[in-house]
């Protein structure tokens, strides 16, 4: 923005540190551009600028009176103050560290994204220009993000803000000066108005926040209130605090806001002023304190967003709790069970106490096995409300020293909140308002009738109490296909993303008693239900419901937890909440699920961090030992990773690799179905070359080996397979069946062993309990591959061709069309799929009979040799055939 027309770099007028700083930072980047001093500096930013001024690039205002202003930088701010020469079509560009506040006019540029301090980004753009600094503008710049952080210590602080302060420190700025800038003594006046602040002060609870204000009058002007409201928000830290002081006759107010849900600059908008949702500062006249003091709790009332609640982080559905007479041997059996580290003690329904860990413990420890609850437990109404604010659950936790409280609405447990919800809450990005959202993408992929159905579903679920879930693949393949192209790396796949969720399975899953709500289903619109009562599984049937046309039946699963007695045995399962039955699931992608209540449909529950790892392409499990209880995990990962274009976590691949050896426990059919649903993927070869990789193919066989000739053949197998059929489709002596040709996985696992030897064939159909007709397919593909050096002898006469290949079946020689390299192997096998296979003799058994030749085993003989005849051209006519016959009667 270099112009030959006067241009300066303004800031906002009360300047701070970062302001000025953030001058220098652009006068640095823009040398055409000068620095414009405002006329109200903080007094411990004017003691620098006397000491080191003749060092820096500032201009006065009257530097930039050549004419007209006609481009200006602004920093620090999104307002100019007021200058003169400044043309009403002035050409401006924003840098500040704050979202937009406003709509900007046309010439108007803004640049800047949310960090500590404005003087970060300066010092980005130095950095990636390399452009050097004097020590003193480093330490100005150090003092920018210091203070502007509170020394790197605020909630507001980015990474961004540490890497800029590394690099000015490399610059040569001085931390000593720093710390000697920052903790500027404090005037006498504005000694004994903080004191005066810090009398008047006042505490108000708004949307969960804790918001403190003090309206005070001084005797005499003072000035930087901003630095005694750094100094009170330090001594009490709350959410946002508002200083008003009474100066003659105005009233300066100053605002500062730690939490996104008051925007302060909103705010002192409203009271003529204005600034940044974390700091801002107005001027009244011709009001009382008393009356401030109204409008601004009033505007605060309406403006302030809740914090976040109880509601957003708690588990809700049934809760595990004990009575007071259970004992503590019960209890510890119960925590090891569930992995809880405390229950709820009821009584008659209302919650008594909390029975902790470490007290179970305690009592165990000292022979007090049999000992009631009553007699260890945290005595007292321990509980909370789902719309109480997560600080007050803290105050509870830290009270009562425990790690889980119940949640309890209306006289009744509705759910649980632990320790791991408020940990999880502090670590985790802000989530952003998806449920919106979200709903907007289900009716883009639900066809109307679908919709209704699903909403119906989730009506009747409430009506008994229960809540209603999409989870599982579905919420993950609708996340995936918002994702922009960037995100997904496989173009193929996100189409087959889309595809799947048209036509894919929907898994419903019911915080309650799927059966029962199915029950009730099918007796309000009809259809049939088969039920499922040791996992708590449900199938309606919807034929002869008035949903009947939208799809053949709705799975609804009870949310239950698994157990596993031991490693890679099935589970057993008991009913818990939908926090526990995601926690069960294999991979953090396949946790997400989608609530369908009527009042949160389309609320996304992420308790496992999983849509961070979809953002990231990372497949990664839930807990240590998954692998361990489910070995048959290890293919799934495999198959996602390279389905999806991710990788396996570091973690996760560690403990995969360490579980390699439990596939042997898994039994055959498991992991056939694993194999074969992995053979379906677009690329099942990239997946064999991962097993490989990990020893995975090796565990299920020693002799399965994956190379370039097998990635090859795998790749081709849909082609070839295509054009196989092709040659009979072509053979007008071909029948027609009436069956379509599919490509199945056995298809796959037959080019997998083909190369292998018979007794290693046998060893895998026993393996993996291969069913009868996969078993066949994989001993002819073996076979076949075997008979190579008779299908290419140079003397091989037709009708020994087809004596050899007629035994076999159409997949068993599709597999050596696909796998052998050998042209005249391949010539000699379209010929027989073309055209050899459907020569037949015109003589039959009546023809035979009508001779006088006695049926029995000659028929087969004469008609065997005739068809020879045929096929090796020793006859051509009916006439041939006729003396042909005489000839062998």
């Amino acid at each position: 923005m270099e112009n030959s027309a006067p241009c300066v770099v303004l800031t906002h007028e009360h300047a701070d540190f970062d302001a000025i700083a953030s001058l220098v930072g652009a006068a640095k980047l823009y040398p055409a551009y000068t620095p414009i001093l405002p006329r109200e500096i903080n007094r411990n930013v004017e003691t620098f600028i006397s000491l080191y001024g003749d060092q820096l690039p500032f201009g006065q205002e009257k530097q930039a009176q050549q004419g007209p202003i006609e481009c200006v930088f602004l920093v620090d701010t999104q307002s100019i103050p007021s200058i003169r020469g400044l043309r009403a079509d002035v050409e401006v560009h924003v840098i500040d560290h704050h979202a937009p506040a406003q709509d900007f006019p046309k010439q108007w540029q803004f640049q800047g994204r949310p960090t500590g301090a404005c003087s970060s980004l300066l010092t980005e753009d130095l950095k990636a220009r390399q452009i050097s600094l004097s020590p003193i503008e480093a330490t100005l710049l150090l003092l920018g993000i210091y203070e502007d952080t509170g020394s790197l210590t605020y909630a507001s602080t980015t990474a961004d803000d540490l890497k800029a302060a590394a690099w000015l420190m490399v610059q040569g700025g001085r931390l000593d000066l720093v710390h000697e800038y920052l903790h500027h003594p404090l005037s006498p006046q504005q000694g004994t108005l903080l004191q005066l602040l810090v009398r008047h002060v006042e505490f108000h609870t708004l949307g969960g926040h804790t918001v403190a204000l003090s309206l005070v009058r001084a005797g005499e002007y003072v000035g930087e209130i901003s630095t005694l409201a750094h100094l009170i928000r330090n001594l009490y830290d709350p959410a946002a605090l508002f200083l008003a002081v009474q100066m003659n006759a105005h009233i300066q107010i100053v605002a500062r806001s730690t939490t996104d849900s008051i925007d302060v600059g909103h705010v002192t908008r409203h009271l003529g002023g204005g600034g940044h949702p974390r700091a801002a500062a107005a001027f009244r006249e011709g009001q009382s304190l008393q009356e401030l003091r109204e409008q601004i709790l009033a505007l605060l009332a309406t403006h302030v967003r809740p914090a976040a609640t109880v509601s957003q982080i708690m588990s809700y559905g049934q809760v595990h709790t004990l009575t007071p007479e259970a004992t503590i041997r019960h209890a510890d059996a119960l925590m090891r069970r569930w992995g809880h580290e405390g229950f709820p003690v009821l009584e008659r329904g209302t919650v008594v106490g909390v029975l902790r860990r470490q007290d179970v413990d305690k009592a165990l420890h000292h022979g007090l096995g049999d000992a009631p609850a009553r007699k260890f437990m945290r005595k007292g109404p321990i509980t909370i409300s789902p719309h109480d604010s997560v600080d007050r659950l803290q105050d509870i936790m830290t009270a009562f020293r425990i790690g889980q409280v119940p949640v309890v609405e209306e006289g009744r447990v509705v759910g649980i909140v632990t320790r791991t919800d408020l940990l999880k809450l502090w670590t985790s990005q802000p989530p952003t308002p998806r449920a919106e959202q979200i709903a907007t993408q289900l009716q883009q992929v639900f066809k109307p009738i679908l919709r209704e159905l699903i909403r119906e579903i989730g009506n009747e679920a409430s009506q008994l109490g229960y809540s209603l879930y999409l989870v599982g693949g579905f919420v993950r393949d609708l996340l995936l296909a918002q994702q922009s192209p960037a995100q997904t790396s496989l173009p193929v796949a996100r189409e087959r993303i889309r595809a799947r969720l048209l036509t894919g399975d929907i898994d419903l899953v019911v915080e309650g008693d799927a059966i029962a709500l199915a029950r009730r289903l099918a007796d309000l619109h009809g259809g049939r239900v088969r039920s499922h009562t040791r996992f708590g599984t449900a199938k309606w049937l919807l034929a002869g419901s008035r949903y009947a046309q939208v799809r053949p039946f709705v799975d609804l699963v009870t949310a239950r937890t698994e157990f596993y007695e031991s490693p890679s045995a099935l589970p057993s399962v008991e009913r818990s909440s939908i926090r526990q039955d995601l926690h069960r699931r294999d991979f953090t992608i396949n946790t997400l699920a989608i609530c369908l209540d009527e009042g949160r449909y389309g609320y996304l529950l992420d308790f496992y961090g999983g849509e961070q790892d979809l953002t990231q392409g990372i497949v990664r499990v839930l807990h240590n030992l998954s692998f361990v209880e489910d070995p048959t995990r290890i293919l799934r990962a495999v198959r996602m990773e390279q389905r999806f274009d991710f990788h396996i976590e570091e973690r996760t691949e560690e403990l995969l690799r360490d579980s390699v050896g439990l596939l042997s426990r898994v039994s055959g059919s498991r992991l056939r179905n694993e194999l074969y649903t992995l053979f379906q993927e677009i690329a099942p070869e990239h997946c064999l070359a991962r097993l490989q990789e990990l020893g995975v193919l090796a565990e299920i066989h020693p002799a399965f080996r994956y190379d370039d000739w097998l990635a090859s053949r795998f790749a081709a197998l849909p082609q070839q397979a295509a054009r196989w059929k092709s040659f009979g489709a072509a053979s007008p002596a071909a029948p027609d069946t009436g069956k379509e040709f599919t490509l199945r996985p056995s298809h796959y696992l037959a080019l997998l062993g083909v190369r292998l030897q018979r007794r290693e064939v046998a060893e895998i159909i026993k393996r993996l309990e291969l069913p009868h007709r996969d078993a066949v397919l994989l001993q002819q593909a073996q076979a076949l591959y075997d008979l190579q050096p008779q299908l290419q002898a140079q003397t091989l006469r037709p009708s020994r061709l087809y004596r050899l290949l007629k035994p076999f079946d159409d997949d068993a020689l599709l597999i050596l069309w696909v796998a052998t390299g050998i042209p005249v192997v391949r010539r000699r096998l379209e010929q027989f799929q073309t055209h050899l296979r459907y020569v037949s003799p015109h003589t039959d058994g009546h023809k035979l009979r009508a001779l006088g030749l006695k049926p029995g085993p000659i028929y087969r003989e004469i008609l065997e040799k005739l068809r020879d005849a045929r096929l090796d051209g020793d006859i051509v006519s009916d006439e041939d055939e006729e003396a042909l016959v005489k000839t062998l009667l």
